[in-house]
């Protein structure tokens, strides 16, 4: 029996684990497509900005031209970076969702599961079990600190990126 809850803790955590692995995975394909993307622009961009600058009739006519360009790309780029803040937002945001939810299931079970193996020790210390409560109560403490101080760092990175395009 104590095997079992055991080894169900220990799945529920590989299968927690994997979900975790794949958002990453997800996210990080939406990243490169997101720079794959910008680099193709910025590229054609570029050959068709060369190609107007060659044909321009005088000098002034081709730093107005190279000015036009350097502001789009730049624009481009900001853009680009806050799809890229935006889409590590929601990676965040899911992973403390879901480690959160993990962290709640997982501690519930595991506190089951160690009051169960330790009800069948002889000489039992009560001690024990409110220690490992103890335990358990402050690290889900200490991760809901760290997931709001992530949440706060991730508010303010959002804040700032828009408020850099307006200023362009």
């Amino acid at each position: 029996m104590k095997e079992q809850k055991f080894s169900e803790i220990h799945r529920k955590n590989l299968e927690a684990a994997m979900r975790l692995a794949q958002l990453s995975v997800e996210n990080s394909q939406k990243i490169m497509a997101l720079q794959n993307e910008l680099a193709r622009e910025i590229l054609q961009e570029s050959a068709d900005s060369a190609k107007a600058q060659a044909e321009a009739a005088d000098p002034q006519a081709m730093l107005t031209l190279r000015s036009r360009y350097a502001q789009e790309t730049t624009q481009k780029m900001i853009a680009a970076a806050q799809k890229i803040a935006a889409v590590g937002n929601e990676a965040r945001a899911e992973f403390s969702r879901l480690l959160t939810e993990q962290l709640a299931a997982g501690s519930q079970e595991m506190v089951d599961a160690f009051q169960s193996f330790f009800t069948t020790l002889p000489g039992q210390n009560t001690n024990v079990m409110e220690n490992m409560q103890q335990a358990v109560a402050t690290a889900n403490r200490a991760f809901e600190q760290m997931a709001e101080a992530s949440a706060a760092v991730f508010g303010q990175m959002k804040e700032f990126a828009p408020g850099a395009a307006k200023k362009k």
